[in-house]
């Protein structure tokens, strides 16, 4: 199974750790965060990486190099001008065999211990051109229940709320590809265009997930490392 891993992000939000390499490549506990992510990959019966780079690739290249310290077959496209993560995606994908199908793609900041098999499933079952992993959305701020009146009910520190974001897991079929844009971002073309024609479905994940984009973000991750392991929990 093949995976395209979208990781030449800049990480602007988390300078200065992201000077001298791509977010990928910043530490948690003293690993890069593209370590967590290959190990969940191969757990989950992932065999070939394509690693989608652009800034600092050097530094991802160095360290990955062909995979096998992870079990894994890893392969690189190096965009010499930014893509956007649609055309990444589309540039990876020409590197895959035309054996392939099904697809595995993912954004490399990522870090979850959701299994992939509910995944392939649902997506088999939908028949889906797209099948987007979503996780429920937390408050980044304590909420206030206010009583008639006035009066304040109750606190709650960051609750769920009662919606769901785009977790950058994806099942991608075939076709999917030939809709990307050469240059662009796929979530401001190709998904809303498969949203319109019902050719993308959603999958609900309760298991662990965090995004990695600001100092806080890493903090936060790393008080749970022991979470990082693979879970088949789903809504």
């Amino acid at each position: 199974m093949y995976a395209l891993v979208i990781a030449g992000g800049k990480g602007e939000r988390l300078r200065p750790l992201t000077d001298d390499r791509p977010k990928a490549m910043v530490e948690l506990d003293g690993r890069p965060l593209i370590d967590y992510h290959l190990a969940w990959l191969r757990e989950e019966g992932v065999t070939d990486v394509i690693l989608l780079c652009g800034y600092r690739a050097e530094v991802l290249q160095e360290y990955c190099q062909d995979g096998r310290r992870w079990g894994l077959s890893i392969g690189y496209n190096v965009e010499d001008e930014p893509l956007g993560r649609g055309g990444a995606l589309k540039a990876g994908f020409a590197l895959a065999p035309n054996t392939e199908d099904v697809f595995i793609a993912t954004n490399g900041d990522v870090l979850t211990n959701q299994s992939l098999s509910p995944l392939l499933s649902y997506h088999k079952e939908k028949a889906a051109t797209a099948t987007i992993m979503v996780t429920p959305l937390n408050s980044p701020y304590g909420i206030i229940d206010i009583r008639d009146g006035g009066g304040v009910a109750s606190f709650r520190e960051k609750p769920e709320l009662p919606f769901w974001i785009n977790a950058g897991v994806y099942v991608l079929s075939r076709e999917f590809f030939t809709l990307l844009p050469d240059v662009g971002d796929h979530e401001t073309s190709t998904f809303p265009q498969l949203a319109t024609e019902n050719r993308m479905y959603a999958f609900k994940s309760t298991a662990f997930w965090k995004s990695v984009d600001t100092i806080k973000d890493l903090s936060e991750a790393a008080q749970h490392i022991d979470r990082l392991r693979p879970s088949s929990a789903s809504a």
